[in-house]
């Protein structure tokens, strides 16, 4: 669900006519709105990324962690654990599934075709959708916000205490992946790996491991991006499908295989989004993220900060 309000959407002579004032306050509310949703876009483009240097595998089921994280919070908080505990133990459900996965899809298909590979993950994101309807249900749930519900004024629009949450929380996401990949040996292997695998395995850096790693990252990254939007959007146990759109849209966008890339991408959809919904009608807010693929990659096919050649679509 967007949250984008399509009420703060005016009419074009009304918009004409509106006072300077007004005509900012409502570009401000379109910015905060698609900044944050392009927050959690920009951590699932993210986990994309991470699996994809690491394994060369474009894992579309990496919406249904943030599924997972969401869904697991809000259950677990019904059964009466507190939202710091239910959260935690979401996030190692969500690392466990994506252990699970490279563990029993991803690696018996070791040198599989890359078109094989991506089937291989629809259908793991088709039965984690399965199993979270046995496990769970098919209602939409939402979580109490973190911080109260009371809106922030800013420059006339108005900004939910939750909106800081999410773009704080993928901001510390991506300088803490950061410093793990840069400043720690097991980081290093990670990106010795993605480099150059052969090489990796010649120096004595176990590359199943560090493939397994990946994924058990990129789950734990998307399921914290589920938990934090929840009190904003709401979780089901198929909102993963258009969260692994978005984000894979927001990668490709930035240049798949570049973290940065997977940021300033998710954060563009998410405004492109935002502005659709608002200015035009929110009819078509999810065709702008498929439209921002086409254009970009038809202007550079490399994407934005795509420094080599995508190899595999």
């Amino acid at each position: 669900m967007s949250i984008v309000d399509a009420r703060h959407k005016a009419g074009h002579d009304e918009a004409e006519g509106a006072a300077p004032g007004k005509v900012m306050a409502e570009f401000l509310q379109l910015v905060f709105s698609g900044l944050t949703v392009g927050a959690v876009y920009a951590l699932v483009a993210l986990g994309f990324t991470l699996v994809y240097n690491a394994s060369d595998v474009i894992n579309f089921a990496q919406g249904d962690f943030v599924m997972i994280g969401g869904m697991g919070t809000v259950f677990l908080m019904a059964a009466g654990l507190a939202l710091p505990v239910a959260a935690f133990i979401a996030i190692l459900a969500a690392v466990l599934v994506g252990l699970l996965l490279h563990r029993l899809a991803i690696e018996p298909a070791r040198g599989a075709s890359p078109v094989s590979l991506i089937m291989i993950t629809i259908g793991a994101s088709i039965f984690i959708k399965g199993v979270a309807q046995l496990v769970f249900d098919k209602q939409f749930h939402s979580l109490p916000a973190f911080s109260g519900t009371t809106p922030i004024a800013i420059g006339g629009a108005t900004l939910l205490p939750q909106s800081f949450w999410v773009i704080g929380g993928m901001l510390v996401l991506v300088l803490g992946l950061w410093v793990f990949l840069e400043r720690t040996l097991i980081g290093k292997a990670v990106l010795a790996t993605a480099a150059n695998r052969l090489a990796a395995k010649l120096v004595g850096i176990n590359v199943t491991v560090v493939l397994a790693l990946a994924f058990g990252l990129s789950a734990a990254i998307g399921a914290v991006g589920g938990i934090l939007v929840t009190p904003i959007t709401l979780t089901r146990y198929d909102v993963g499908t258009l969260f692994a759109l978005k984000g894979f849209a927001a990668a490709m966008v930035g240049g798949m295989g570049n973290p940065i890339g997977a940021v300033v991408g998710g954060l563009l959809i998410g405004l492109l989004e935002a502005f659709g919904a608002g200015y035009l009608s929110s009819t078509y807010k999810d065709a702008v993220a498929f439209v921002a693929i086409l254009v970009v990659l038809l202007l550079m096919p490399q994407g934005l900060f795509g420094r080599r050649a995508v190899e595999r679509v």
